[in-house]
């Protein structure tokens, strides 16, 4: 494709989660059997994979949504978001007498927090479920999925995009331990420094190198990695080599959804047939929006925003 040419348009389908978040503000936190009042209580849609399917859709993909459901009052906040985004649900299934997912969060007067989450109807969703979209997973340009839904949902959904000769991309949040031979079906994997060293069974704060790491993934079979590292900008690291790509600095608000905005960001440019450096530099630009507005769905840039920040800094 030469760099004139329109991109196409992209088709992105996303396998995760969705949750509600439910957020309290308190001066501290309570210990064993104590009440503190609270205040400023928030409600918004979350999980990983949820919000990554609305920043594609934001950046004008086509994007279907592969999840799972309650049949409670929280999961209409599902359906709404996914309308009002355009988000596709034809894959979104509801489960009986679960309940949609959900994390409590309450932060200090210092800014930290403790959340404790509630997967619900994301605990279902196995292979069957993913099974389903087997033939939109074939049609599309980018399969898209994490680790807050079974692994073996996740493993699947790589597995049916790689068959298919589908770019597979596994944002690998929350970390866990995986097998190499399931890391191995992800065409792209985009951890951060922490999660690269989890998923090799390392300790979050090992102080091995993160590039030697990089290259044990590739070892592995996993054809490109693609390290978020913050401030330091972000590498690509393939078999023939490493492309550092500077961060974007921003005035930090608030850093929660900018790993979605990133992973999101970096499927839809890949759909568009855009080359890797160029797709994680615009992954990056996304990822640094997001940091500067509170909440994440808020937060996560438009494609007019993405465009006029990759001009200033051209």
């Amino acid at each position: 494709m030469s760099g004139h040419a329109e991109p196409r348009r992209p088709v992105v389908t996303v396998v995760g989660s969705f949750a509600v978040g439910l957020t309290l503000r308190a001066d501290r936190f309570p210990v064993a059997g104590e009440t503190v009042v609270g205040r400023d209580f928030d409600r918004g849609p979350g999980g990983k994979g949820s919000n990554q399917a609305v920043q594609a859709a934001r950046l004008g993909a086509d994007v279907e949504f592969v999840g799972l459901v309650g049949d409670d009052d929280l999961a209409a906040m599902a359906w709404e978001l996914y309308r009002r985004e355009g988000v596709g649900t034809r894959y979104l299934g509801v489960v009986p007498g679960r309940n949609t997912g959900v994390g409590f969060i309450v932060l200090n007067a210092q800014g930290e927090n403790f959340i404790v989450l509630d997967p619900g109807a994301n605990g279902c969703l196995g292979p069957a479920h993913v099974e389903r979209a087997r033939e939109r997973l074939a049609q599309s340009h980018v399969v898209l999925t994490q680790l807050e839904i079974p692994v073996e949902a996740a493993v699947h959904a790589l597995r049916l995009a790689r068959d298919a000769g589908v770019t597979a991309i596994l944002n690998p949040a929350p970390a866990r331990p995986l097998p190499l031979e399931h890391l191995a079906l992800a065409d792209v994997i985009t951890p951060n420094e922490t999660e690269l060293r989890i998923l090799l069974g390392l300790p979050p704060d090992d102080p091995a190198d993160s590039l030697d790491l990089c290259h044990r993934l590739l070892a592995a079979g996993v054809r490109t990695v693609v390290l978020t590292r913050g401030a330091r900008g972000v590498l690509v690291v393939e078999p023939g080599g490493v492309v550092e790509i500077p961060a974007f600095p921003v005035a930090v608000v608030d850093t929660t959804g900018a790993g979605d905005a990133f992973s999101a960001t970096f499927a839809v440019s890949l759909a568009e047939g855009r080359p890797l450096a160029e797709a994680a530099r615009r992954a990056a630009a996304a990822g640094a929006l997001a940091c500067t507005a509170l909440g994440v769905i808020p937060a996560l840039p438009r494609r007019d925003q993405l465009d006029a920040l990759l001009a200033a800094r051209a």
